[in-house]
């Protein structure tokens, strides 16, 4: 395990490969946004704005894929007002037991400020059965809400006929994950090919004892479907300068974005901004952290001590502080709604998840880095 000579985003985040001078990809990206071209980004923007709105049939030119948090409030309100757009708003919502009244409320926020939504809420019985399915099998629970969630918009764009689909960041770019790059940085029709997404291969989902006409929600469109409507997937965050989590944060609570009050021993993260509309992600992130040495606390991290907002030293106690850390009680509130107790729980964690050479288990049931924060093995 080593460390990004700039950031602390460790070598062991899937499809992430380093420069020959110690850079992880977000940081070799970052480095060269003072060079860019902000008047040609702009030129390219507004043609691909106005390929949605040539090819439009049915009154949207553009679709959104929303959860009311951060990053989609303010993509929506930058359309909507600057881009002079009228997107369609879509909705992936988990089932009732994990959605949170802030969630509700923020996105009652969005669709205040004059959007059309549609709301998506898959059946619970697959829902649950499926993300119990991906625990097990890849400690995951999230693989299968994930297939769902990013299939959603694509899903209805083709239905629709909606030829551009907006999408947030480029994680090639913001975080590193190389393997959805597409043609250029704003290019998203890569977007299957994510770590998660694998290709938009369903078929696992039979192996959970499912029949197609039960996981429709779940099927990712092929390259070819998506290629044959004429679909183009876009990366609006390739055209700001100032996209980030934080910045998209503070932009959206100035526009009504309510965020979590919690402690950051609770969540994982130290701003209180992210999955608003869920309880589970914090537990993810915490089975994150113990498979690869990195949570969601290194994601914000890396992006503040590029930004010149934190040192790499001040960051360093941030990550060592709060990463990984989630509350019990988003773990029992998972192992209630799958049907499984806290012991069998973290026999599965143990088992299968567990970094053995990053981690190791003490005498009070901790698990102890045996890695140095921003140093490595």
């Amino acid at each position: 395990m080593i460390y990004c000579h700039k950031c602390l985003q460790p070598d062991t985040r899937p499809n992430s490969k380093f420069t020959a001078d110690g850079l992880c990809p977000a940081c070799s990206y970052h480095n060269q946004l003072n060079d860019v071209d902000w008047s040609e980004r702009s030129t390219y923007l507004n043609s691909i704005v106005k390929f949605g709105k040539a090819n439009q049939s049915n009154g949207y030119d553009c679709i959104i894929g929303v959860s009311g948090g951060k990053d989609s409030t303010r993509q929506a309100i930058f359309v909507k007002e600057v881009l002079g757009m009228n997107p369609l708003l879509v909705c992936l919502a988990p089932p009732p037991v994990m959605a949170t009244q802030l969630g509700v409320d923020n996105l009652r926020n969005l669709v205040a400020k004059g959007f059309d939504c549609i709301k998506i809420e898959p059946s619970v019985t697959v829902w649950k059965k499926l993300m119990r399915y991906s625990f097990f099998k890849y400690q995951n629970p999230f693989k299968s809400t994930e297939l769902a969630l990013f299939s959603s918009v694509p899903s209805f764009a083709i239905r629709y006929q909606i030829p551009l689909i907006w999408w947030g960041e480029n994680s090639a770019l913001q975080l590193g994950e190389t393997g959805i790059m597409g043609t250029d940085g704003a290019d998203g029709n890569s977007l299957r090919n994510m770590n998660t997404l694998s290709g938009g291969d369903y078929t696992w989902l039979i192996d959970a004892g499912l029949n197609e006409r039960e996981i429709q929600q779940y099927k990712y469109p092929s390259k070819e479907h998506i290629e044959r409507a004429n679909i183009k997937i876009t990366f609006l965050g390739y055209f700001w300068k100032d996209w980030s989590m934080l910045n998209n944060a503070e932009f959206s609570m100035l526009h009504g974005l309510d965020i979590r009050n919690e402690k950051p021993q609770n969540i994982g993260e130290h701003y209180g901004i992210t999955a608003l509309d869920e309880h589970y992600t914090p537990f993810n992130q915490m089975i994150k952290y113990l498979k690869y040495g990195f949570g969601r606390t290194t994601d914000y991290v890396n992006e503040d001590i590029r930004n010149g907002i934190i040192t790499r030293q001040e960051g360093i106690k941030i990550v060592e502080e709060y990463d990984g850390c989630c509350s019990l009680k988003y773990i029992k509130h998972f192992c209630d709604f799958v049907g499984i107790d806290l012991d069998k729980f973290w026999e599965v964690i143990e088992q299968s998840a567990l970094n053995k050479r990053l981690f190791e288990k003490d005498g009070r049931g901790l698990y102890l880095r045996k890695f140095k924060v921003g140093t490595g093995l």
